[in-house]
């Protein structure tokens, strides 16, 4: 249990700096982080450091598929956990 919480924060920490790495690229017009794998790493668990950056760095807010698609994974994953520590 200890490695999969430090695995979350890990994960969740690169997703949110990957995030604000793609907004400075985009305000500087430089070469950005593809969305796919932002939705990648939000479906390997960094679900929730991604949400948090893209309100706090306005990042990615008016793409309907980050502002719908990022909350139904953290709803899915929070359903995943919930049945796994249920059973």
């Amino acid at each position: 249990m200890e490695y999969f919480i430090y695995y979350l924060w890990i994960i969740n920490t690169a997703a949110f700096f990957l995030s604000f790495y793609d907004k400075r690229a985009a305000v500087r017009h430089k070469q950005r982080i593809a969305e796919r794998t932002l939705f990648i790493l939000a479906a390997a668990g960094g679900s929730i450091g991604l949400y948090l950056s893209m309100l706090i760095f306005r990042h990615k807010t008016k793409h309907p598929s980050f502002m719908l698609g990022v909350p139904a994974i953290i709803a899915a994953q929070l359903l995943c956990l919930w049945y796994f520590f249920k059973a």
